[in-house]
């Protein structure tokens, strides 16, 4: 429900409020695992895979509504029908941007995947029937962000194209969450060795 929200929002803002709401429907899916006996393996993959989701949603969530402080800091409005273009004046903004996207949708090497996959793997174990519709909501999520990429950071835009790169106090946010999205996603271990 909340991916199907998300995709039908105008307001930057509000597109990654109803992502927040669609990726912790992964942490309850991965607590909904519970199993006991022989299968409590899949209860703690469920368990595992809902830490890591929430660790690597603190990461790409939080990262990714300063970027768009960073894009009202400059355009004085959220409405994603009116951004565009902005590869173009903020390659950099972009870049680090692009990074956090892929991350929130789940993209292999991004710290989105790993707990996705385990919660995936946990629920499928466990209840296959619970495990298909969370299956829908990662292709939603692609849709949606894919669409709002899209929307903000392609094209041409005459308002957007006099807009200055991201400084070194934006810089200075921006990086480290990236970079945490990339270690976490090639290697989770910093992570499931404490859980």
């Amino acid at each position: 429900y909340g991916a199907l929200v998300a995709m039908g929002q105008t307001d930057f803002k509000k597109l990654l409020a109803y992502s927040s709401v669609s990726h912790m429907g992964f942490v309850v899916l991965g607590l909904a695992a519970w199993s006991s006996g022989a299968r409590a393996q899949y209860w703690e993959w469920g368990v595992g895979g809902a830490v890591y989701q929430m660790v690597a949603h603190g990461i790409t969530a939080s990262a990714l509504f300063f970027a768009v402080g960073v894009v009202y800091d400059r355009a004085h409005h959220r409405d994603l029908n009116r951004l565009g273009g902005l590869y173009e004046p903020m390659p950099a903004y972009s870049g680090l941007a692009a990074v956090l996207f892929f991350a929130s949708m789940g993209l292999p090497g991004l710290c989105g995947f790993v707990g996705e996959f385990t919660v995936l793997t946990a629920a499928w174990n466990f209840a296959p029937w619970l495990t298909i519709p969370a299956i829908l909501s990662v292709v939603l999520t692609a849709a949606y962000l894919l669409w709002a990429w899209q929307r903000v950071y392609f094209g041409t835009n005459p308002d957007t194209k006099a807009f200055p790169e991201i400084g070194a106090r934006e810089a200075a946010v921006l990086v480290p969450f990236a970079a945490l999205a990339i270690l976490l996603g090639v290697w989770p271990a910093v992570i499931t060795r404490w859980l």
